[in-house]
């Protein structure tokens, strides 16, 4: 959350314009630039600075920009600096800098700065508190975007972490493929991921201690665990940011949704298969959005895991929700394959119907799809014809 430091109107108090004597006619420009800081020390983004030979006539005016800078080039001279805010009258002035000289062919660096002491003894024994006031509730929200700002620096590190994560186990899988060792490849895939997710559980326990009331954190923080098989501690985590997250006056469906199926894939493989199922439910409820997606990645869960018959209840759940989800048909046959039987007379397979249709839905959704020829020899081991619209390019 960005917080704008406000600069209260009143604490800019109003003085007579003072009198200077007329500068020696100019015969050659000189530059000046600066910064117009408020009383709090921040940058006043508004108002005009002048340059004043008399300290009551300011023609040569130079406009405030959005972090206070100003800049121009005048006749060379002796000038009053003069600041005036949006609604000062051109008969006063918030504060003015005396005695500033423009030499030919220079640039002159002059700030004007309200925060100073002669500035602010000037001030009304109100103003002065005010600005007291206002300064501890600056300081209180640059320290709070201070810290925010670390925790998104955390998590774009934690979502680095994350992919890479990813990409050892998609290399893993494609080395298997081609036939490296698989001790070798999981040592080397294990390596990786223990490192990753020691950073994260790292970044996030320092970063739950500043800010534990961001449920973000903390199911960043119970992925990491689980990743280093901490199961119950990823269950306190996950359920601790449930709590904090549901308590707060516009829980987020997202957040609540991700620690719902954190939860979920915590309990599907430590074998509680109900629990896994709440909490899933619970993720697709909280966040319809993402309900298909939290309820396939659960299927995929039970299929790595050999629990067909969950495999099968969560991939018709998903179905409802995201009807054209090729492989959420693909697992909902694998599932059902097993129920397969043989008849005796032509001792050919006989597989259940709802195992059927859930392989034609595929093949008709995904005909070419990577699971299709294995579901085309299911198909015809079982006497069955493919019913799919698809049909093949021709060759030219």
């Amino acid at each position: 959350m960005k917080r704008t430091l406000v600069l209260m109107a009143g604490l800019l108090a109003l003085a007579a314009l003072p009198v200077m004597a007329q500068a020696p006619a100019a015969v050659a420009t000189g530059k000046v630039h600066g910064q117009v800081l408020n009383p709090t020390g921040q940058p006043q983004s508004s108002g005009t600075v002048s340059l004043s030979t008399d300290g009551t006539s300011s023609k040569l005016d130079m406009p405030v920009g959005a972090e206070g800078v100003f800049s121009g080039e005048f006749a060379v001279g002796t000038y009053y600096l003069i600041y005036r805010n949006v609604d000062t009258p051109k008969d006063q002035m918030v504060d003015s800098v005396k005695g500033v000289k423009l030499v030919a062919g220079q640039d002159l660096l002059q700030n004007i700065d309200m925060s100073r002491q002669e500035f602010i003894d000037k001030m009304a024994p109100e103003q002065r508190k005010q600005l007291e006031e206002l300064k501890k509730t600056n300081a209180a929200a640059l320290q709070a975007n201070a810290v925010i700002a670390h925790l998104n620096a955390d998590l774009k590190t934690v979502n680095t972490d994350k992919h890479e994560i990813d990409i050892a186990a998609q290399t893993a899988a494609q080395q298997l493929g081609a036939g490296a060792s698989k001790a070798n490849i999981d040592a080397k895939t294990l390596e990786i991921k223990t490192a990753k997710y020691t950073d994260i559980e790292s970044l996030m326990t320092t970063d739950t201690n500043a800010k534990g009331d961001e449920p973000l954190l903390w199911n960043n923080l119970a992925y990491a665990q689980f990743g280093l098989k901490k199961n119950d501690d990823a269950i306190a985590t996950y359920k601790k940011a449930l709590d904090i997250e549901s308590a707060s006056k516009k829980p987020r469906g997202e957040v609540i949704g991700q620690a719902q199926a954190g939860l979920g894939e915590v309990y599907a493989r430590t074998g509680k298969s109900d629990e896994a199922q709440a909490a899933y439910d619970e993720a697709a409820k909280a966040d319809p959005a993402r309900g298909g997606t939290y309820l396939k990645n659960e299927a995929i869960i039970y299929y790595q895991l050999g629990n067909t018959a969950a495999q099968a209840t969560v991939a018709d759940k998903a179905i409802a929700i995201t009807p054209n989800d090729a492989i959420l048909y693909y697992l909902k046959g694998n599932a059902l394959v097993g129920n397969a039987t043989i008849d005796p007379k032509t001792s050919q397979m006989v597989l259940p119907p709802d195992c059927i249709a859930a392989y034609q839905k595929y093949l008709e959704l995904a005909p070419t799809g990577p699971f299709a020829a294995d579901v085309n020899g299911i198909l015809a081991s079982a006497g069955q014809k493919v019913t799919t619209t698809y049909k093949a390019p021709t060759k030219k």
